[in-house]
């Protein structure tokens, strides 16, 4: 069996490297460059990637690693895209990828350039070591998922299903390690939430700006908006309750009671306000509730106008079990029958069922022999991923982009924030664990 050398782990490195230094910012994307490099690489070591635009720049590469056939393939996916950065925030430019204090720097070192390198490192050894598993082995970088996935996975999906149907799939949303109460934990996305983008619209009487009006539309958005900060109400899911168990069992006897209380209606909304680190108690709530956050006000184009209409933008996130419909009565209860309500775009929730299976177990024995300290938790992330679309297919979706994190670095921070960067022995961390993963359940009993 492939086991991760210094080789393997330095060339995982040299690749997260240089795709930081390709600026991928979405938007536009451009994509190219990126997916380019790593179909050169793939290319050197026999595989046959193919590079396929959905529009000028937005590339996807796909290659595929050939098996025995024996069961069905696996994908290890990642997306080539990144949010803006402002490079006036950070210690070391976005787009350097910079070495210093121990780290790889650059706007994608965690989300998640790293686990493009990482796949496309373990496929070149693979091929070139002439190792056959069970399953075809597809590597999917693809362009889009930081804006919707439109231009990446969702078209892929649509236009070349074959080239990337896979029994099971690997990408991001998991992995990372996290410390709560002096307990290391390792968390394998399992579920994510949906999400339902609404256009609210409410009416009013206009007039001029002299003279105030407490019916305005304007003062009616204001008073809906100030109704939603008070949150929509909890539910319980399975995926939560099991995250929820996982860490209070590594908690002494007498915490435990507490933390199973978050898993209560009543008890939450408070319990999470009270947390000492408030990205904690937000992190909390977003996954036992769906969530509606007003992200864009529109109203008037005059000064000296009181306008009639104004409207919002408001970004949902919907729970496994939840629908658009109730999303939208829960949303018109809480906002009142003046608010007309539109959904822009919408798509729903992923839950892996049941979780347990072959790789699921691969993924818990390597990190019980790697980092027997650690509790791994089954996770659902509140935003959303390229599992929207490779789902669709049928794979069974596990976010695993393994990181080991030091004590202090939270992985919240470095996601979308100022001074992105990885550790580089957690980089080679992480290259190793994939690796393991990957040709134990490769060449693992169904």
């Amino acid at each position: 069996m492939l086991r991760a050398d210094a080789e393997l782990c330095d060339h995982a490195v040299d690749l997260c490297q240089r795709l930081l230094r390709i600026d991928t910012t979405n938007p536009p994307g451009n994509e190219r460059p990126a997916a380019d490099l790593l179909a050169t690489e793939l290319a050197a070591a026999g595989l046959e990637p193919r590079i396929l635009e959905s529009a000028p720049g937005r590339a996807n590469v796909v290659a595929r690693h050939a098996g025995t056939g024996a069961k069905p393939p696996l994908l290890l996916t990642s997306h080539l895209d990144v949010v803006e950065a402002d490079p006036s925030q950070w210690r070391y430019p976005p787009f350097s990828g910079a070495i210093a204090e121990g780290c790889l720097w650059g706007r994608g070192a965690i989300d998640m350039k790293n686990h493009a390198a990482m796949s496309v490192a373990l496929l070149t050894r693979l091929a070139r070591e002439g190792i056959r598993l069970e399953r075809d082995v597809i590597f999917a970088g693809v362009a889009d998922e930081e804006a919707g996935c439109e231009f990446g996975s969702g078209w892929l999906c649509d236009h070349h299903p074959e080239l990337v149907r896979a029994e099971y799939a690997m990408g991001e949303g998991g992995g990372f390690n996290m410390q709560l109460g002096g307990k290391r934990f390792f968390t394998v996305q399992v579920a994510e939430k949906g999400f339902c983008w609404v256009r609210a619209r409410v009416r009013g009487e206009p007039g001029h700006g002299s003279m105030p009006r407490p019916d305005s539309a304007v003062y009616k958005l204001a008073a809906g908006i100030a109704r939603l900060a008070a949150g929509l109400p909890a539910h319980r899911t399975r995926v939560v309750t099991e995250f929820v168990r996982g860490i209070a069992s590594a908690q002494p006897a007498a915490l435990r009671p507490l933390l199973g209380a978050l898993t209560s209606n009543a008890v939450l909304p408070r319990l999470t306000k009270l947390l000492p680190d408030a990205s904690v108690g937000r992190a909390l709530g977003a996954m036992l509730a769906n969530t509606a956050s007003p992200t864009v006000i529109r109203a008037g184009a005059k000064t000296n106008v009181i306008p009639g209409v104004a409207e919002m933008e408001i970004d949902g996130r919907t729970l496994p079990g939840q629908t658009d419909a109730a999303f939208l009565e829960e949303l018109a209860t809480v906002l009142g029958p003046e608010f007309e309500l539109e959904v822009m775009r919408s798509a729903p929730p992923v839950e892996t069922e049941p979780v347990a299976s072959p790789l699921y177990e691969r993924i818990l024995e390597v990190l019980a022999e790697r980092e027997p300290d650690a509790v791994p938790v089954p996770y659902m992330i509140p935003g959303f991923t390229d599992a929207k679309s490779f789902t669709r297919l049928g794979a069974r979706w596990y976010g695993f982009s393994p990181v080991r994190l030091p004590a202090g670095m939270r992985f919240a921070d470095m996601f979308h924030g100022h001074d992105e960067r990885i550790p580089l022995d957690g980089l080679r961390w992480g290259t190793e664990v994939l690796t393991d993963v990957v040709c134990r359940f490769g060449a693992s009993p169904s």
